[in-house]
């Protein structure tokens, strides 16, 4: 008995929009989930729309799965829709909704993880950040989140069983999916079907709407060319991993450097656990570096949460039973990192302070990406018998100006972010060396981190270090 008022400017409305106000009558008039509703144009009505009008409803979704056509059918209906809210995260391109006018009174976006496409719409005003340790997200929404009005997003074609797959992202989709009102999923072929243990498929039963869409190819995160500081950086790592560790690479190019230097190393019989899947972990396993068999769980099994890459990677996870895709609650759990010997946690970093804070995901207030699964890394890592976390990064970088400045920083920079405080830093890496914070002092930390500093700042860092009451006059100059 539900209906459906259209808004309109006094006119009819056209067969589209009186189509989608049928299926979306079709959603609350439905006894259960699941079953094919057939389209009646009955219940819809239509009204000229009172100024300041507001529809009421919340919108919720995801786009690390990224949806298409549902994504621009909801641009078209911004004008006449107030106070949306949105939740995505890591954005390979833009979204329709980011192009529509006005968008603080329309739609508000929230990602839990800055990509390069939302991080520029900051600048709109109806962007912002969603701080979270990665692995906690399900429970947000089971817990915490008020529960969302709808969840769109990407799926494959469903099996012969009645499930869609998640494809390359099994994150806390089913966490969106079981506390949401209303679930629509858009097909398409061009998805991988990524094999799982759990959490990484949903039944039609359990599904609102389909949406037949384009087929548009998967969103590609191109690895870029490797940095004369990203190998130095990347060989000092290479060097204390041993065979039959575990790996875990952030987002990156270093991380991804030492990939491709592991390919041409010696080690053998690597093993794989880690929220990003990345290009890097293909070429290890091409080139018969990756077996995980000595992984203490999910032996003979690389296991992620999301993958992004080029379609070299799409194509070698799709229906492949070597790979796992599992949801973030259990691939970034501190226990079960923990329960992996060796395990190896390789990650970025914007600075790191004298004190061994790591910032990784501001420049003052301004977001740059997000906190991701790095603590639960950094965290697991030292738990794991023989396990090893490294924070990696350039001892420079070039602001707007042109003038270097040092990642190495007396303090951080006023607003930046704590993602790893200093109690729980262990390897930090830059290309002129490794240093393990792990049981020093405050003027230990100092002296070490200076050490590994651009030898520019070096006497710089000192005079500051001595101002801050973490040096002695004996240290090494």
């Amino acid at each position: 008995g539900a209906h459906v008022i259209l808004w309109t400017d006094g006119q009819k409305p056209d067969e589209q929009s009186l189509h989608e106000a049928a299926c979306l009558a079709a959603w609350f008039s439905q006894g259960s989930q699941g079953k094919k509703i057939p389209v009646d144009y009955t219940p819809v009505k239509f009204v000229k729309k009172p100024a300041g009008g507001k529809p009421g409803m919340v919108v919720y979704t995801t786009y690390q799965t990224i949806y298409a056509v549902p994504d621009e059918a909801l641009a078209r209906r911004a004008p006449e829709l107030e106070d949306v809210k949105v939740r995505g995260g890591i954005s390979l391109w833009k979204p329709a909704i980011f192009d529509i006018e006005d968008p603080v009174h329309h739609i508000i976006y929230n990602s839990h993880h800055m990509s390069g496409v939302e991080r520029h719409h900051i600048a709109s005003g109806a962007c912002f950040h969603e701080p979270m340790r990665y692995s906690e997200l399900p429970r947000y929404y089971y817990d915490h989140i008020t529960p969302p009005d709808v969840a769109m997003f990407q799926v494959t074609p469903m099996d012969k069983h009645g499930y869609f797959n998640f494809g390359l992202s099994a994150s806390h989709l089913k966490a969106v999916c079981q506390m949401s009102k209303v679930v629509i999923v858009e097909v398409n072929e061009n998805m991988p079907r990524c094999l799982g243990g759990f959490d990484n498929c949903i039944h039609i039963s359990e599904v609102d709407m389909v949406v037949e869409g384009r087929n548009d190819p998967m969103g590609i995160l191109p690895s870029g060319a490797a940095t004369e500081v990203d190998k130095a950086v990347a060989q000092l790592i290479v060097e204390q991993i041993p065979d039959g560790a575990c790996l875990q690479l952030g987002i990156g190019g270093m991380p991804n450097t030492v990939g491709a230097m592991l390919c041409e190393s010696d080690l053998k019989d690597l093993g794989v656990h880690t929220e990003m899947y990345v290009d890097a972990y293909v070429d290890l396993a091409m080139a018969g570096k990756v077996t995980c068999a000595r992984k203490n769980i999910d032996r003979g099994r690389q296991v992620f949460a999301f993958a992004a890459g080029t379609q070299k990677l799409y194509d070698y996870l799709d229906d492949n039973p070597a790979c796992m895709a599992a949801p973030i609650s259990y691939t970034n759990d501190i226990r079960t990192v923990a329960s992996i010997d060796n395990f190896v946690s390789i990650n970025n970093a914007v600075d790191v302070d004298l004190y061994g804070q790591v910032n990784g995901e501001t420049a003052g207030i301004k977001q740059i990406s997000g906190a991701g699964g790095q603590q639960d890394f950094v965290l697991g890592a030292y738990l794991s018998k023989g396990g090893k976390s490294f924070i990696c990064l350039s001892s420079t970088f070039k602001d707007k100006d042109g003038s270097m400045k040092s990642r190495i920083r007396p303090t951080l920079q006023p607003g930046s972010v704590v993602t790893d405080t200093r109690v729980n830093t262990m390897y930090v890496v830059t290309e002129y060396g490794c240093v393990c914070l792990k049981g020093l002092s405050v003027w230990e930390r100092a002296e070490k981190l200076i050490s590994i500093a651009h030898p520019k700042f070096r006497d710089e860092l000192i005079a500051s270090a001595e101002k801050q009451g973490i040096w002695l006059r004996s240290n090494k100059r």
